[in-house]
């Protein structure tokens, strides 16, 4: 995200970019993981409320623009590669619900988060208020959300909301996306759409979608090769097929 003067404010045309990046880097054979940070130090001050009262004053606008949040942080979620959302400075609003919608977060010790819709007297959207709930349960979440207060990343990481604090969430990201890298694709992406199905309740978990990813597993030429890879005692190469 690259509006470092405005501390990386997501505006509306930014959550419809985002997601079609998303889905293309989703789409991509050569790409074994994807890191999201902001540009000038900070990853954002969430949605953009300067644009608000031209984009977001009336219920419908107030709706449409839900559609477009939703629609950019399930593409998000839904991407079939690894995702790590790497914050320093804000990540405030909105911009919780990017970072949750990726697999993990990692954050700098004076990365500073908060959802302050109890300050603007919005409701934060369903699927942003079932992703925190899936990560720091139902006591932490409405702490978060009630009181509107910022916390900084120790406290994140304590309650769940961060994976990993480091003074460089940059190099600890990608050496964690090196790992990830090197093993095998369906099964990350298998694995990832069950976690998501399971954790967020949102129907898309059906016996019939489980089959599919498991047999598209088992039938592939990487599982051929890892077979094969671990009786001749060597590390496999996976392709993604």
């Amino acid at each position: 995200m690259n509006r470092p003067r405005q501390k990386n404010a997501v505006t509306l045309a930014m959550w419809q970019d985002l997601g079609r990046i998303f889905r293309q880097l989703g789409d991509d054979p050569q790409v074994r993981a994807i890191l999201l940070t902001g540009a000038g130090g900070t990853f954002s001050a969430g949605a953009d409320i300067a644009e608000f009262d031209k984009v977001r004053a009336t219920v419908k606008q107030g709706e449409d623009y839900e559609v477009a949040v939703d629609a950019c942080c399930d593409a998000i979620a839904a991407s079939p590669k690894p995702t790590i959302a790497v914050i320093n400075g804000f990540c405030m609003g909105g911009a919780c619900n990017l970072a949750m919608s990726c697999d993990f977060r990692f954050a700098h010790p004076e990365a500073m988060f908060a959802i302050p819709a109890a300050r603007l007297s919005i409701v934060y959207g369903v699927r942003g208020t079932q992703r925190l709930l899936s990560l720091v349960g139902v006591a932490n979440a409405k702490r978060i959300l009630y009181s509107a207060q910022r916390f900084k990343a120790d406290e994140g990481q304590r309650i769940g909301f961060v994976d990993r604090v480091s003074a460089d969430p940059m190099r600890a990201a990608q050496s964690f996306a090196a790992v990830m890298a090197n093993n095998a694709p369906l099964t990350i992406s298998g694995t990832k759409f069950l976690l998501n199905g399971l954790t967020m309740g949102l129907g898309v978990l059906t016996d019939q979608s489980v089959d599919k990813v498991i047999k598209r597993a088992v039938a592939s030429e990487d599982y051929r090769n890892a077979r094969q890879a671990f009786v001749e005692k060597r590390v496999p190469e996976f392709v993604g097929k």
